[in-house]
Order: C-alpha cells, then structure tokens, then sequence
C-alpha cells in the first residue's frame, strides 16, 4: 500500500527473491508505479479498492501508515504485516507516548492537551518552550511546532487533542533500525546519526560517529523492547534522541514501521538491505545478514533542485563523483521534496560528507540567472 519511493525501492529485491508485487498507487505517475508491472491506482480509505489489491496476495504491508484502522479490521483472508494492532502507535502519537511509558521505553515528559489551559499548565510545569505535535498526520517536520505560550497551538485544538511535550536539550538524534519477523527473529543493522534540515532528515551518517558502545546497545535494546512488546513486524525505525547531562541518556522520538529514510544507506552499504529484509520479514522468510561493509556510510537526501528534472545532472554528477551511487525516485520537483539520494562510503566522515553534499549540490543545480 502506497506509491512512493519506498514502494519504488522494494522492487529490485523483490524482483531477486521472484516476489511479485501489486502495489496500490496515489496516481498512474507516482514513484513507484513507474516501475512496477501491477499499480493500480487508488486510495486505502476506499475499502473496495483495498479488497481488490489483496485478491490473491500472500501478504499486506505499506510504504506509509496512513491507513484507516476501519479500513484494515475489514479486510480478510491475507496477512497484514505489520498488524492493525502494531501500526496504530505510529499512526497516533498521542497512543505511541502512552505505550513508551506503559512498557518501560525513555520518553521525554509529556502530556495530553485539550485546551489552551492545558497547553499552559503543561508548559509552566517543565518549562517553556515546550513542542506540540498533532497526534496524527504529520510527517517530516509538518504538524510539529514549537510553543511559547498556551495559546501556541489555538487552531490544532479546534481538530482534537494535541501532544505536548518537554523540549529536551539533545546533542543528537540517533536511528535505530531493526526487523522483526511474525516468529519473532530481530535483527539490527548498526545505529545511524541523522541530520536534520527543517525538520526533515538531509542527511545520515552510519555508523553514529563516536558513539560509546555500551550507548549503542542501550539503543539497539529499547528498539528491540519496543518492536517486541508492540507486535511489530517487518523494518521498525525508532528515532531517539541523545540527551545531555552527568551521565547522556536516550529519549524517543518517533517510530516508523516500515523501511525508512534513516535505513537508505543499507541498499549500498550492508550485505541486506532494508528493502530485502522488510520483504523477508513480512514473509516470515529467515532475516539476512545485516552486516556493514566496513566504513563509514553517509546518505544525503536531494531536497528540491533548480532543474525541472534532476536527472539532467546526471551526467555530470556520474562523471565528477564515480564513486557515489544515486538514487533518483522519479518525481516531479518542488521546493524541499525530497527526490532522490546519494550514498557515499569512506574511511572518513569528513570525506564522505564532503563528497555525498557536492554529489547533491550537482543535482540540485544552480539557481536560473535573472538576467
């Protein structure tokens, strides 16, 4: 379900592991629908639509979670990977805070909001600013603020109940990235740093630089607490934060339940990716090895381009930069959106973020000359 770039990246390993896929689509020229044979186009609040995409199916799974829990507890006779059940707490902030807390997961302070009253005394309470969430819809720093005052978020409290949380002193954010198939095998692949531009990810670094051990597996850990206790199945991304004082401590952040933009190093980078594993997973097929390729990866996400397409650069950036492999998703340009990626390896950081930020610069290309 979905026809984004996600979708698009599952074909090549499901095309190796000869898994056929039909993937239900936004619109005939979505990403992934240009690359695979069986899209037809349509929407998961339409559940004749969603009963006509798993006629004949082994298994159900999505690129995004915004799929009605109505929709889901109505479809019968496949396997829905990961489960209703699983997929509710990153369809709903507000459920997934009550859950960390309930299982035991690090989560910063936060509250349920249903007035500007509410927003208030929250805030007098930890301190001001704090963050606002809407519990459902938002993604990639949209339905995210950040809030001065109770009546910061007046207009998301005509909708419903806001999350409200502390606005934690983090040094950086981390992404745990692991898969969970329905018997219960996990398997990790290393912890990542992500680099946020605007409150969407731009860049991700993996291994995390100078993280300590004992840290890392601490992480690794809660991500395993979580995709066990929630019944998550296929790739689990949980996004945390690093937060300073005496002795560093991890907060989460958000969860996503399928691959992720912090796991598109793996593709190039580890001896399975994230794309294969997650196929695997919901098929309840042995997990691969997750193994890196010794190194430092360093993805960096193109946001936007000056170019009405930025395969145009493609010439170019091949011929500058031989040694970064780009991935392109497709879609039509506008500002900030997120088309396409590089991955660079090295025995650097430096070196690779150089090198993965002038592949993107290329792309991008310069703005047109007013002249």
């Amino acid at each position: 379900m979905g026809g984004g770039q996600l979708a698009r990246m599952m074909v090549p390993p499901a095309s190796e592991l000869a898994i056929t896929l039909k993937t239900l689509v936004e619109a005939a020229d979505t990403s992934a629908a240009q690359v695979t044979v069986q899209s037809p186009v349509g929407s998961p609040k339409n559940l004749d639509e969603m009963r006509n995409l798993i006629q004949g199916a082994d298994v159900l799974t999505f690129e995004h979670e915004h799929i009605p829990q109505e929709i889901l507890a109505n479809l019968e006779g496949v396997s829905i990977q990961p489960p209703a059940s699983a997929l509710l707490y990153a369809q709903n902030k507000l459920k997934m805070r009550e859950k960390m807390q309930q299982i035991g997961a690090p989560v910063p302070r936060w509250a349920r909001a249903e007035s500007a009253q509410d927003v208030a005394r929250f805030g007098e309470e930890v301190g001001w600013p704090i963050i606002a969430k809407t519990p459902t819809g938002g993604y990639d720093g949209k339905g995210v603020r950040v809030v001065s005052s109770g009546d910061g978020v007046n207009d998301w409290l005509e909708a419903g109940p806001v999350l409200v949380e502390e606005k934690v002193p983090f040094t950086r954010e981390l992404a745990v990235l692991l898969a969970r198939r329905p018997s219960g095998e996990i398997k990790h692949w290393p912890v990542s740093q992500s680099i946020q531009a605007g409150g969407v990810c731009s860049e991700v670094i993996a291994p995390a630089p100078n993280l300590p051990d004992e840290l890392a597996r601490t992480a690794q850990e809660v991500g395993t607490l979580i995709a066990t206790e929630l019944g998550v199945t296929g790739v689990l991304a949980v996004e945390m934060f690093i937060v300073e004082g005496d002795e560093p401590r991890l907060s989460v952040n958000e969860l996503a339940m399928r691959p992720h933009n912090t796991g598109h190093w793996t593709i190039d980078g580890a001896n399975t990716s994230q794309f294969e594993q997650h196929l695997r997973a919901v098929l309840d097929l042995p997990l691969g090895d997750t193994t890196p390729v010794p190194g430092v990866w360093v993805m960096k996400n193109l946001l936007g381009s000056n170019y009405e397409d930025a395969a145009h650069a493609l010439p170019q950036v091949l011929a500058e930069h031989p040694e970064v492999h780009v991935n392109l998703y497709g879609k039509s340009v506008r500002p900030g959106r997120k088309l396409g990626h590089v991955t660079v390896h090295s025995d650097s950081v430096e070196d690779a973020r150089a090198c993965a930020g002038a592949a993107v610069d290329i792309l991008f290309g310069q703005p047109e000359s007013k002249e």
